[in-house]
């Protein structure tokens, strides 16, 4: 009775230890996965961003240009081309005259050069541009802010945020990195297990 109770605990024991191996690798298969995402698409931004110096930037004008294009995607309805409201901001840099173009982000250059602030696209033109306004709005009132700058001068525009910073990358990799170690540690702990659990048979056997 006491053998066939030891072979049943043997055997879900094993179980354990086999669904437990299996849950590891798994997170170590899919937190690869994820940094190899990461790695494709993240990263490439972060490298390409050279606006890596920060400093103080004074406000020039704050201005509205000609209304630019945007392309609106509805599931209801079809692909079209709505506008918004163009604000330029130009600023100097606390150790610089010169009057530079401000964008919000390192993507807002790409999306359009000629302004700062790249709303969302919507049909209601007069929702954005009462939000456009109120980003100029802030910029007014601040006489000085904190921006970014490329220091070897590669690119002369300046950007408010770093939306691929370092703290961006370490938040991104922060959960793969996380569930590959977990995976890691489940597999070695499970692997320790059985390891004594064979070296305690093998003294057992000697000692009987």
């Amino acid at each position: 009775m006491n053998e066939e109770m030891g072979k049943k605990l043997f055997m879900a024991q094993k179980r354990g230890e086999t669904r437990a191996v299996c849950l590891g690798i798994g997170m170590i298969i899919c937190s690869v996965m994820m940094f190899f995402l990461l790695g494709v698409t993240v990263l490439p931004k972060y490298i390409k961003s050279v606006w890596t110096k920060e400093t103080k930037c004074t406000l020039v004008q704050a201005t509205f240009k000609e209304r630019a294009n945007c392309i609106h995607n509805s599931n209801t309805k079809p692909e079209s081309i709505l506008q918004y409201p163009c604000l330029e901001v130009l600023v100097n840099l606390n150790f610089s005259e010169d009057a530079l173009m401000l964008y919000h982000t390192e993507e807002s250059s790409e999306l359009n050069n000629k302004c700062s602030y790249i709303p969302d696209c919507k049909e209601n033109y007069t929702e954005i541009a009462m939000h456009v306004q109120e980003i100029q709005g802030r910029f007014n009132k601040s006489a000085s802010f904190t921006c970014y700058f490329d220091p070897k001068g590669r690119q002369k525009s300046i950007i408010l945020i770093r939306k691929f910073g370092p703290q961006k990358m370490i938040l991104c990799f922060f959960w793969p990195a996380s569930m590959f170690t977990v995976g890691l540690f489940v597999v070695i702990i499970v692997k320790i297990s059985q390891y004594f659990a064979m070296l305690s048979v093998q003294v057992n056997k000697v000692n009987t």
